[in-house]
């Protein structure tokens, strides 16, 4: 299948904008060019469900292993007007773990509040190079003990607790799932993996087929995992590679989406495979014609009405 024709427009799009690429730039070159391509991307009005009045956004500093860290709380009208608590999803962003921030996925986040109907807790985990491996999970994991901790002071169920992420995102999803198990706790009921990272290896099909010409390269992969790491063995460690993980058994079911013009897509595919063998859940979304990045609203609903479920 070609490319789907939204997902053309999109990288015309970019290519008007003339961007760098990103192993051109610094680490903070690059932040300053995704914020400002973010707000060309979000000129748009934003969509009527995630309109002021359906839901309460705040912003909150919790403890973090090395100080405090910055999450973002969107809860949506009906925890505000009824008794809960609630489902509760902790989200991490993507940007290959040097990028992004909790403005990223603000409108995802947002929409899954709503539609989901669970209160959705985004994180500011530290980026590298500033802060390499594995500083980014350990946020991530201090995030989503101190929401199960606090789950009832922010009307959240703590027995109907999700975590979810986009790319680097879902990377740090699924090693919050391996630290949970291996620390015991919190109890998770879900994990959503968008576009996962989930191996330092470029040798796959996917990586070769679509190395150039889809927005995400081979090149900005190898330039995010070299600021990431402080030492390149450090990337055989499960909670950078979930994939080399040797058990997978006793994880949260899972939701796994790929692109098919993605880089990462065989490494999603790969991950989804060794969870559903080691007798974990699992439910993959294959999404045809679109490339990573830019799966299209399809993908937002499809974690909507998982979420739904699994955490009703």
């Amino acid at each position: 299948m070609s490319l789907d024709p939204s997902a053309q427009a999109h990288l015309q799009r970019l290519d008007r904008l003339a961007l760098a690429q990103l192993d051109q730039l610094s680490p903070v070159q690059a932040r300053a060019q995704s914020r400002w391509l973010r707000a060309q991307l979000q000129a748009s009005p934003a969509p009527a469900d995630t309109a002021p009045g359906r839901l309460q956004v705040q912003d909150l500093r919790i403890p973090g292993p090395a100080g405090m860290l910055a999450v973002r709380l969107y809860r949506p009208a009906e925890a505000l007007a009824a008794a809960g608590p609630w489902p509760g999803c902790l989200f991490f962003h993507g940007g290959g773990w040097v990028l992004g921030d909790l403005d990223t996925q603000d409108q995802e986040c947002r929409m899954l509040a709503v539609e989901a109907g669970c209160v959705v807790v985004s994180v500011d985990y530290r980026l590298a190079p500033e802060y390499p491996f594995p500083a980014a999970p350990e946020d991530a994991y201090a995030a989503t003990a101190w929401v199960a901790a606090q789950a009832t002071a922010i009307g959240i169920d703590p027995a109907r607790l999700a975590v979810a992420g986009m790319s680097a995102g879902a990377n740090l999803a699924a090693a919050v799932t391996l630290m949970a198990r291996q620390r015991q706790g919190p109890a998770l009921l879900a994990q959503v993996l968008m576009v996962p990272v989930t191996h330092h290896h470029f040798d796959t099909p996917s990586y070769r087929q679509c190395a150039e010409g889809y927005d995400l390269g081979l090149r900005s992969m190898r330039w995010f995992w070299q600021h990431y790491l402080a030492r390149p063995e450090d990337g055989l460690h499960p909670w950078a590679s979930p994939l080399l993980a040797p058990d997978l058994t006793g994880l949260p079911p899972a939701l796994v989406l790929v692109s098919q013009y993605d880089p990462l897509r065989d490494e999603g595919v790969a991950y989804a495979r060794r969870l559903r063998e080691q007798g974990v859940e699992v439910h993959t979304v294959f999404h045809l014609g679109m490339m990573h990045g830019f799966q299209g609203p399809e993908a937002i609903w499809c974690v909507i009405r998982y979420l739904r479920t699994r955490l009703a």
